[in-house]
């Protein structure tokens, strides 16, 4: 997948420090109360609570952590109702941007967004003005654990149901339609690799490039964004120089 690496965007989290991982703890704790209030308590039996629990390990979230965060989620269920919502707007420079968010309060919530796109030349546009521009698609990730070949790992991530591979650095990345999802997260653990990560995400069909003070600005929406405990994820189409 063009521009896209889930791996790398793995790696930036777990490498920031105290402040950034206790906000991204908060996301997850959220991730996990949705979770709980879906399926219930038992990771086993709930694929969606397994999938956001693999998610706070890769994060370096501490086991008692993530413990405390289902026993409080199961504790909530009738206190607390986080909302799903998604907003799509246009960056600087003509740049593509959706953002995810999980909020108890819209009109906060919503605030926040338009702030962050409004003070750094973007704006929040309609739903569907920027989706047409990205693939809504099933991301796994797992280590190679048992040292399989590259043709191994990509014989594994197709038959599950895959549509695209990539390998780096000992880790396989597999893309997959979001009905096939869990087959392929399955297969992974079946095959005995470590699981690393199972999610659904935007992936851009196109890249963007931003130089000088619009790159500038476009990287502090970002932090904006990343600022709000109610914005889960934020997914776009500008190359970053970490990326390139």
């Amino acid at each position: 997948m063009s521009g896209h690496s889930k791996w790398n965007n793995i790696k930036n989290k777990k490498a920031k420090g105290d402040a950034a991982r206790s906000k991204i703890f908060t996301k997850i704790g959220r991730e996990i109360a949705v979770a709980v209030k879906a399926g219930g308590m038992d990771i086993n039996s709930n694929s969606k609570l397994y999938d956001v629990v693999q998610k706070a390990k890769a994060n370096n979230m501490p086991n008692d952590n993530i413990t405390r965060s289902i026993k409080k989620a199961g504790g909530e269920l009738n206190t607390v109702d986080y909302v799903e919502m998604v907003y799509e707007g246009y960056g600087i420079g003509g740049s593509a941007v959706i953002v995810e968010c999980l909020t108890d309060n819209k009109n906060r919530t919503a605030g926040d967004v338009r702030c962050a796109f409004d003070k750094n030349g973007g704006s929040l546009g309609q739903t569907n003005c920027v989706s047409f521009m990205f693939d809504h698609k099933g991301v796994v990730v797992a280590e190679n654990t048992l040292s399989l070949s590259e043709d191994a790992l990509f014989e594994l991530a197709l038959e599950a149901g895959a549509d695209d591979v990539s390998v780096e650095e000992n880790m396989i990345e597999m893309y997959c339609d979001t009905t096939a999802l869990a087959a392929v997260r399955d297969a992974v653990v079946n095959k005995g690799l470590n699981l690393v990560s199972a999610d659904m995400e935007w992936l851009p069909n196109n890249m963007v490039t931003l130089e000088g003070d619009n790159l500038v600005k476009f990287q502090r929406m970002l932090d904006a964004l990343d600022d709000s405990d109610d914005v889960q994820n934020v997914y776009h189409n500008v190359v970053l120089p970490d990326e390139e």
